[in-house]
This record gives structure tokens, sequence and C-alpha cells, in this order.
């Protein structure tokens, strides 16, 4: 775990001793194991390696197995991208980088994890072309997409300056259904510096984020680090985010956006985003506790129309929402810690919350 990310999580924690907290086993896999470079990977940032990792997982038994990659840069083209498959593990060494050949497509993904189960992506650094893209469209230029999954895993891997997303989890089509995401689980993952989200959370069900950080998302709206909105037509129902750094953003931190239900956010450090801290539209049924929330630009917690069912509690609140200069000359911090808006339901702001400033 890099050091930044150490030490942020630390200060997360600050608040409290962290709820225990079930971490999500890894996948199983099947026993075979084979590397990328014996199926041609040069990991010279030069060579296209795209077609040498993709006949590395082609070549597993159906039982699935692990494809390791040693360190090296590897260039993907994302237009292309790497397809995972079930019962399989990435496993990429603390030196591995794969480096997103620049495009100009709207859509493209460098790792795509769609209609896969029991599969597991961990370590390395995914870098996006986001500086070097040929395109000015689309927003969909993930480095993990996650689609109509179940039982993934991803951990210990560093995700940055994508063209979209750092990582995407929703459903795609299955037969004339639309299946959502079943069972992911995101561990000590750092997104940092993607265009439209750290992380989306789609169309899904027990969505897993623990010890991650998600920061210095911009480019193109929402710009969150991490956005819950499912698609219309689908929910997010079951979604936990526990423990993480979420910081920097040009949006809200953390925005739970219609048809997103059951979602906790708790032990989290969440500021200096330009956005709200946490931003709520539509979202039943949820739970803000235990967070540090504070220096973010337009409110702590902002509750907009829809918002039925939230539970705010235990949290440290500190100079939220604009500050400006009293007549006395001296700063003041801003105080906009919980804006409840018209058209909201049982909203339950405890008077165990705590406001430095």
């Amino acid at each position: 775990m890099p050091d930044l990310l150490r030490r942020r999580i630390a200060a997360s924690l600050a608040l409290a001793p962290a709820t225990p907290l079930a971490l999500g086993a890894p996948s199983p896999v099947g026993s075979a194991v084979t590397d990328v470079r014996k199926h041609g990977a040069r990991g010279n940032g030069v060579a296209d390696d795209t077609r040498a990792f993709q006949a590395a997982i082609d070549s597993l038994p159906p039982t699935g197995g692990t494809v390791q990659v040693p360190p090296g840069d590897y260039l993907i083209d994302p237009v292309v991208g790497v397809k995972l498959r079930s019962r399989m593990h990435l496993a990429m060494s603390p030196g591995t980088r794969l480096l997103a050949k620049p495009n100009a497509a709207e859509r493209a993904y460098v790792l795509n994890a769609t209609h896969v189960s029991d599969t597991t992506i961990s370590g390395g650094r995914i870098i996006g072309e986001r500086s070097k893209h040929k395109g000015k469209t689309g927003e969909w230029g993930h480095g993990l997409m996650i689609r109509a999954a179940e039982r993934v895993n991803v951990r210990d891997i560093h995700i940055s300056h994508c063209w979209g997303d750092g990582i995407s989890i929703g459903g795609a089509k299955v037969g004339a259904k639309i299946m959502p995401s079943r069972d992911v689980t995101i561990e000590r993952v750092s997104c940092a510096d993607n265009r439209r989200q750290g992380l989306t959370i789609g169309r899904s069900r027990g969505v897993r984020v623990f010890d991650s950080e998600f920061i210095d998302t911009g480019g193109t709206l929402p710009s969150a680090g991490i956005d819950v909105e499912p698609d219309q037509g689908d929910i997010a129902d079951d979604v936990l985010i526990a423990r993480c750094t979420v910081s920097g953003n040009q949006g809200p931190g953390i925005q739970l956006y219609k048809r997103v239900s059951d979602a906790t956010v708790r032990d989290c450090l969440i500021e200096h985003n330009r956005g709200h801290g946490i931003l709520t539209v539509g979202a039943s049924d949820c739970r803000i506790e235990n967070n540090r929330i504070r220096e973010n630009v337009l409110g702590g917690v902002g509750v907009r129309p829809g918002t039925r069912g939230l539970v705010i509690a235990r949290n440290e609140f500190d100079d939220n929402g604009p500050a400006g200069t009293a007549p006395d000359g001296k700063r003041r911090g801003g105080k906009r810690h919980v804006v409840i808006g018209e058209k909201t339901e049982r909203i339950s702001v405890d008077t165990d919350n705590r406001y430095l400033d």
C-alpha cells in the first residue's frame, strides 16, 4: 500500500475505532498459472502488449487460473481492451504498470470484466491517457469496467489519469434482460486524477469498498470521488463504503444519486471537495455514520429532494460551506454542515454529531 494512502486511511480512523467489518474474501480461481511474458508481452512501454495479455488469459483451462504480470510498462490499447474471464486472478506485481494507448474513442476500457464470476484483479497500476486523448467527446474511458459480474475482488491497485472513471461497476445485457453486478469488493485501491469519477457504482447489489482513496477527480461532470448512480430502470442496493479517504474532487466527495437504497458511508475522511462532502438525491434508507467531514466547499452533507429515510449520526463536521472574513478581520469557517432541502422524508440528524466550527 502506498505510504500516502496509508497515512490518509490512518487519518480517517482518528475519530474512533473502526467498526468491525468483514473484508471480502478473494474469489476462488483455478490452479493453472501462466505469465504474460510467455505469451509475447514485452513490457517496454513501446510495444503493444494487448494481444499478449489476451493470449495469456485465453490460454487458461476451463477451470481457470492465475495470470502473472511481472514488473514492466505494458502498453494496452483500451479500444480493444483486455477481456478478463471467470475463475481467474490477474496478479500484477507492485512494479507493473498498464499504460493506456492514446485514442479518440468515446468508450474504451483497459481492463474489461463483463459477464464474469469469481474474478480477482490485484496489484500494480493502470495509467490512463487523459492528457494524450485524441478526441474531445465521451466520458467512458475507464481503467477497469465491471459489468454484469459476480464475486469480483479488486485490491491493492492504483488507477489514475483515465479519460472517464478509474473503476466503473454496473449492469449489462444477458439475453433480453439487463443484469446488475453482484458481490463486488474493492479493497486498498487508489483512484486519482481521473476525469469523470474515481469510482462509479451503477446497477448493482452488494458492493463493498474498504480502505481506499478517491482523490482529485475532475474534468467532466459529476467529477465525484465516488458516484453511486444506477441507470434508469434499475437500482443500486446494499452498498457499503468504509474507512476510505475522499478528497480534492471537483464535484461531491460521495454522491448517492437516485434509485440508491441501503447505502452506508462509515468511518471515512471526506475533505476538501469542491462540491458537498456527501450529496444525496432521491436515495432511500441510507446511513452516514462516524465520518470526519471537513472543509468541503458547498457543504458537509447536502440532502436534496426525493431523499427518504436518511440517518446522519456520530460524524465530526468542521468548516464546511462558504467561509468568509468577519468585521474584525478574522476568518470565519463555514457552517453549512448539514443542509436539508424540500421534498425529503424521514431525515434523522442525531444529537451525537459533533460540530467543530
